[in-house]
């Protein structure tokens, strides 16, 4: 269910005023500070994310949840960002994003780090798979990568 509570705005607003709001909190907190709270306030949204998608401890496979997260985060959805795969290699589930609300408008060489978007993905994996994860931003397209990458591992099973 979808409450639209701007009937002629819509839903969205730019990227300018996000990243304005960013940069003033970090000037009021600390980048630390910033980070933690960004990060923090992702995994709420993609908790929320997994339950309005009904993956919640789900058995689809990564490339299906990678295309169902895609879809409400992309394009069609909330345009955080697009989420072109996710993979597991050993131990490590590594998320490629591309057009992220993070490094949007970011010079090359910003060391701008994806906060909420990782949050976000976090959040959803979580409890997606009930598991809690440590997660952290391994690649960035501000710094050379074809893709932001978000790394994460398991800490341990949760119940949710």
């Amino acid at each position: 269910m979808s409450v639209t509570t701007r009937p002629e705005l819509g839903e969205f607003s730019s990227i300018v005023c996000l990243k304005s709001l960013i940069v003033g909190v970090e000037e009021t907190l600390g980048a630390k500070a910033t980070e933690i709270a960004l990060i923090n306030a992702g995994r709420s949204r993609g908790k929320k994310l997994a339950e309005d998608l009904g993956l919640i401890g789900s058995s689809e496979s990564l490339s299906e949840v990678a295309q169902k997260m895609g879809q409400a985060l992309g394009k069609n959805g909330t345009r955080l960002c697009k989420i072109d795969k996710i993979v597991q290699e050993g131990e490590i589930i590594k998320v490629y994003t591309s057009e992220t609300v993070c490094s949007a408008g970011e010079p090359q060489g910003s060391p701008r780090k994806c906060t909420f978007t990782l949050g976000a993905v976090w959040g959803a994996l979580e409890y997606i798979l009930k598991k809690r994860l440590d997660g952290k931003h391994t690649e960035s397209v501000l710094r050379g990568g074809k893709h932001d990458v978000f790394e994460f591992t398991t800490k341990w099973a949760i119940n949710v």
